[in-house]
């Protein structure tokens, strides 16, 4: 009997001990996060998810570094922080209101743009300003401030009426121009950094439908084409032009797409129908050949530009030019990535501009694969702006290796580039790796101090932290 109490009792020791070691471990546990651009795996404590206000309230009292992340394609760390908790906000997506008659939206900030054109297309219409995919979270795209295709709107922070946000003290306040007006300017294009965006009222504009008009130039030929065909064309409400990066005509030669109004708009209802994922097993195949070889570039272009110019004449609704999907670029490789750098220069800087980028591509070793061009207007709304004139933005792709040599490869690359775009009174894009300086960073920001001051007054305790705050704000 004493020997039965006595084995008794070491189960009961061991079974307590397993169960404290279980706890301990799982107490210990890290989850390595990595964003889209796979340079920055991060140990992290938690991933947590929720469609509750309450337990994001909960949370944000009893946990001490919090990231906030959407679709993650931002890819400088800013949705990540060591040994913090990840708020993953992608099941945090209803639809909270929609009026069709005042054009109005609400959505809780991880509805994607694609929910978004899915409840309004049925209506006749449309988003006002979002990427050039419809992949993205609707908060993950305020906390960077997004521009498109669309050269009428601005950038996204124009569209915007009103939001709610959960402040690091646990409150919710209700944000506008004219309502808590001074967190306004500083959490759009804020990166996570002063609280959660829990839900957006935005503006929705007409759908409409558009007639592609495709144009090959030369480079030196854009700035003129683009003034007088596009800027001063009221019909112009979309435009979109692609710059080579074949060896045969690198950086010299162009297509331009601009999406004219349609003199008809009564056709409207027969094109209305949101197109599905198109074919893409034939151009990711030919971006995979140009991501190896000279020939392939060149092949690649001159594919895209004949199917481009073929397609002038083309009619598509305002919605549709907003769904292209990335499917084709998808890139798996276990020791090479890709990235984006975004530059934005002057209008009238532009020829100079591409010239003396060209002498620095020339000269270094730096795969980029697709350069694309985009337009935005003059808008400093928000403290971070990029817009300090009327801009074109160079969205570069770039195919580079992870190991610590090649990052600093393309990092030495990279600097020298917004050197030259700093030349030109330009500025980059924030959102991508933190290769630039903290020089660079306050030369094309110049309010960037005035930022992070914000920033510590607004959140004293440090709660919401990414590696973006890390490198450059502390």
């Amino acid at each position: 009997m004493k020997l039965k109490w006595i084995v008794t009792g070491i189960s009961i020791y061991s079974l307590a001990l397993y169960s404290s070691f279980s706890v301990f471990s799982h107490q210990q546990e890290t989850i390595v996060v990595e964003d889209e651009g796979k340079l920055l795996p991060t140990k992290m404590k938690v991933i947590k998810s929720s469609h509750s206000t309450h337990d994001l309230q909960k949370w944000v009292k009893e946990e001490d570094a919090i990231s906030i992340a959407g679709m993650q394609h931002s890819q400088g760390g800013h949705t990540l922080y060591p040994a913090g908790t990840l708020l993953d906000m992608k099941s945090y997506n209803k639809i909270v209101e929609f009026n069709p008659k005042e054009r109005r939206i609400t959505v809780q900030s991880g509805a994607t743009w694609e929910d978004i054109q899915q409840a309004v297309n049925p209506y006749g219409l449309s988003i006002k300003v979002m990427q050039s995919q419809n992949i993205f979270t609707v908060g993950g795209s305020l906390s960077v401030n997004v521009h498109g295709r669309d050269i009428r709107y601005g950038s996204l922070i124009d569209t915007v009426e009103s939001f709610r946000l959960l402040k690091s003290n646990g409150e919710i306040i209700n944000v506008s121009r004219t309502e808590n007006s001074d967190y306004f300017p500083y959490v759009i294009g804020g990166y996570g950094l002063f609280g959660i965006i829990l839900d957006v009222t935005l503006q929705l504009a007409e759908d409409e439908l558009y007639q592609h008009r495709v144009a090959t130039m030369k480079y030196e030929d854009y700035e003129d084409y683009f003034k007088k065909n596009v800027k001063k064309d009221n019909r112009v409400k979309m435009h979109l032009a692609r710059l080579s990066v074949a060896p045969k005509t690198f950086l010299k030669e162009m297509y331009v797409t601009d999406y004219v109004l349609a003199d008809d708009q009564r056709n409207l209802k027969k094109f209305s129908a949101l197109k599905e994922e198109e074919r893409v097993a034939l151009p990711k195949l030919m971006l995979g050949v140009s991501r190896y070889s000279d020939w392939g570039k060149d092949v690649f272009w001159d594919t895209q530009k004949k199917y481009f110019l073929n397609s002038s004449g083309k009619y598509e609704t305002r919605n549709n030019v907003m769904r292209s999907d990335r499917a084709f670029m998808k890139y798996e490789n276990p020791n090479r990535t890709e990235v984006l750098q975004e530059y934005f220069v002057p209008v009238d800087q532009f020829t100079a501009y591409i010239e003396d980028l060209r002498t620095v591509l020339e000269k270094e070793e730096l795969n980029v694969l697709n350069i694309t061009i985009r337009y935005v207007e003059h808008d400093e709304d928000a403290v971070l702006s990029y817009a300090k004139d009327d801009m074109f933005a160079l969205v570069l792709l770039i195919n580079q290796g992870r190991s610590k040599k090649e990052i600093q490869r393309t990092e030495d690359v990279i600097r020298k580039l917004i050197d030259v775009t700093l030349a030109h009174k330009g500025s980059y894009y924030l959102p991508y790796y933190s290769y630039p300086t903290k020089a660079q960073l306050k030369k094309a920001y110049p309010r960037i101090n005035e930022f992070f001051n914000r920033k510590r007054e607004l959140d004293p305790e440090g709660r919401f932290k990414n590696l973006f705050y890390e490198r450059y704000g502390k």
